[in-house]
């Protein structure tokens, strides 16, 4: 299933499946309407686990009454519990980060962990905030981002993926300058640094995360194109690692690692100001874009 959140005229936030690739089913709507419980958003229905998730997949599977995705408006589809950034976990990244941000040259040898609040959640199409004051770097990295579904503390790696509700695609906005005077909060954490979207496709429908081609433009060019299967720690392994000493709940999520292809790599640099869109795409999953907005 492509689970979302979206809103109609009346800006409820209402939890919902996409069909066809572009018709939107009310599945709060459905619920009701065949007398059966599910949570009314996206997280709860994580949280609820199997048998709400079973539920939703019934509901579905008539003919239900849909509406146009065009004539909606998406929201992130949940506020996470936590958000687990990823650095340095594609080799080439590695390499373009050693030569424009001075981190070490050699590979990691575990991986490299970030925490991301869950204020900084931006849905597909809401801005991201270019603050001039804050930063003069404004970066983009696009990523496969896993949500968890099973609580998860020392899991093994063999184990990790039974963990996983569903993936979609969060774009890891960094202050560059930021971090380069050591302040990692500000540089990953600000308001509108976690564009989240535009849908979960449940873990049913993506049976190898590490088969996944991921993308992003700026207004309408090419800067990152890779796929999945160049990480160098895979979802299963960061599971495992991430969970050896915290625990890990439903709806958090894991923002597995940017490849290689960032504004601060490029020669010279560039970096996103007022009046860009950024689109992030990933395999079987869509794509999330976002326009950069003067925040000033």
């Amino acid at each position: 299933m492509h689970l979302l959140t979206y809103r109609t005229d009346d800006d409820t936030p209402r939890l919902g499946a996409l069909l066809d690739g572009d018709r939107v089913a009310d599945l709060t709507a459905l619920a009701t309407a065949a007398g059966a419980e599910l949570p009314p958003d996206l997280l709860g229905l994580v949280r609820a686990g199997r048998t709400a998730l079973a539920t939703a997949r019934e509901l579905l599977a008539g003919s239900p009454t849909t509406r146009p995705l065009a004539g909606v408006s998406l929201c992130a589809p949940l506020r996470p519990g936590k958000i687990v950034g990823i650095g340095l976990n594609y080799v080439e990244h590695v390499a373009e980060s050693h030569r424009t941000l001075d981190t070490d040259r050699e590979l990691p040898d575990r991986p490299v962990l970030f925490g991301k609040p869950s204020t900084a959640v931006i849905g597909p199409g809401q801005p991201i905030r270019h603050d001039a004051n804050l930063t003069k770097q404004l970066d983009w990295e696009c990523e496969l981002a896993v949500v968890i579904g099973e609580p998860a503390f020392r899991v093994a790696e063999e184990d990790a993926l039974r963990h996983v509700f569903g993936y979609s695609i969060m774009n890891d906005i960094s202050a560059r300058d930021q971090r380069r005077s050591g302040q990692w909060f500000f540089s990953k954490g600000q308001d509108s640094f976690a564009p989240f979207g535009p849908v979960v496709v449940t873990a049913d429908e993506i049976p190898d995360p590490q088969r996944l081609d991921l993308s992003l433009k700026v207004n309408g060019e090419l800067r990152q194109d890779s796929n999945t299967r160049h990480m160098l720690f895979g979802i299963a392994r960061l599971i495992a690692d991430i969970s050896s000493g915290v625990t890990l709940e439903p709806g958090d999520v894991i923002s597995t690692g940017s490849p290689s292809g960032v504004g601060s790599g490029m020669v010279p640099p560039q970096f996103l100001q007022p009046g860009d869109l950024v689109e992030a795409t990933v395999e079987r999953i869509g794509t999330l874009a976002n326009p950069v907005v003067d925040a000033r």
